[in-house]
């Protein structure tokens, strides 16, 4: 028995409009109400009718989508979608756009599956390279903010005008550590992270 047919649509914003992608899951044979349609918006992407998809698909269904990329926002979460739909829950896709990507074995036999996966090994290497081009240009960001002075993190608390006395009294066993602190109004962590900063100097330059 074969199995039902979806289909998916998304825009990545409530302005745009769905109704290229309606029309193309309709030629195609989808029915109205097997079609389920996303806007996602904003940075957290969401997608109530993908979840509910997600529950609806069964072992010999097929997922029919007009373009790859509306399975996901990059290559890497396209990988997983894809891995996810028809590894794990063994549903064939079909993506009008790129006819080579049909892994309906009823379509064109093994073929239709294996030239899907080879597409899938090229869209991985381009993730990669994505990933990789990503992290170089952080890399050059961080390295060329700092060349100009620029600093990252939390910004070190100062020490205050009475450290070093208060510093002298800690380390002469006169006050206690939660004293000291006190006195330089920082916490114990803080405190005692200055004194081993200090006994680390005094002992390399000693």
């Amino acid at each position: 028995m074969a199995g039902a047919m979806y289909g998916y649509a998304r825009v990545s914003s409530r302005e745009q409009n769905l109704d290229r992608q309606l029309d193309a899951l309709q030629a195609f044979g989808v029915k109205d109400e097997a079609i389920y349609a996303d806007k996602a918006s904003g940075k957290d992407f969401e997608r109530p009718a993908w979840r509910r998809l997600m529950g609806e698909l069964r072992p010999g269904d097929v997922l029919v989508v007009k373009s790859i990329d509306r399975l996901g926002r990059d290559y890497a979460e396209i990988l997983d979608v894809w891995r996810d739909v028809t590894k794990a829950r063994g549903v064939a896709i079909v993506v009008l756009d790129m006819p080579v990507l049909d892994t309906r074995k009823e379509c064109d036999g093994i073929t239709g599956v294996l030239i899907a996966d080879i597409v899938l090994q090229l869209l991985s290497y381009e993730a990669q390279i994505e990933r990789e081009n990503i992290r170089q240009r952080q890399a050059e960001g961080i390295a060329a903010a700092k060349a100009r002075g620029v600093s990252f993190g939390r910004p070190r608390k100062k020490r205050p005008a009475n450290y070093q006395e208060t510093r002298e009294a800690f380390w002469g066993g006169r006050i206690t550590r939660k004293e000291a602190a006190a006195r330089c109004k920082v916490s114990e962590t803080t405190f005692a992270r200055w004194a081993r900063e200090d006994e680390r100097c005094l002992g390399e330059s000693s």
